[in-house]
């Protein structure tokens, strides 16, 4: 899957989540690795992004993870969600 359809993806998933959708922000950092994907958004809305005891983060990991390749050279896939509220 393309860093575009990755990102389009964890938009399509988090959006209706939000209260304020127009502060989302998704970023892309590559490392050896991984490719991670940052999840920014509103800090009342972590919360909401998070879930009870991490539910709804758990969730939307496992479907944006399951997105790898399974090929042997390809980096993984990691999905983070930036706390703002400590």
């Amino acid at each position: 899957m393309a860093e575009t359809d990755i990102k389009s993806l964890i938009r399509s998933l988090v959006i209706p989540l939000l209260k304020q959708p127009q502060a989302l922000s998704i970023t892309q950092k590559d490392d050896g690795r991984y490719h991670r994907y940052i999840i920014d958004v509103a800090p009342n809305d972590v919360g909401r992004l998070i879930g009870r005891q991490g539910h709804v983060a758990a969730a939307l990991r496992t479907i944006v993870e399951g997105t790898q390749s399974r090929r042997a050279n390809s980096k993984r896939v990691r999905l983070l969600i930036n706390d703002h509220r400590h």
